[in-house]
């Protein structure tokens, strides 16, 4: 019976060292998520139009090449 109390004071001071980095966490505010938000849609559709690009040149190549 001794070691259910030890695994129940493990789990405890478990969650308390969880608790405690969780409030070392720096949150980021509002106007970070928003601006971090927009740079990643902007760097999203950037790169599908850079693949839209390459897979039509891609396409006319492969084409070329069959009706030679």
């Amino acid at each position: 019976m001794g070691d259910n109390s030890k695994e129940a004071v493990r789990k405890g001071s478990f969650f308390k060292g969880l608790k405690n980095e969780f409030k070392k966490i720096i949150w980021p505010d509002r106007k970070d998520v928003v601006k971090e938000t927009v740079v990643v849609t902007i760097i999203s559709v950037i790169v599908g139009l850079i693949i839209v690009v390459v897979d039509m040149i891609i396409n006319i190549g492969v084409n070329f090449l069959v009706n030679l």
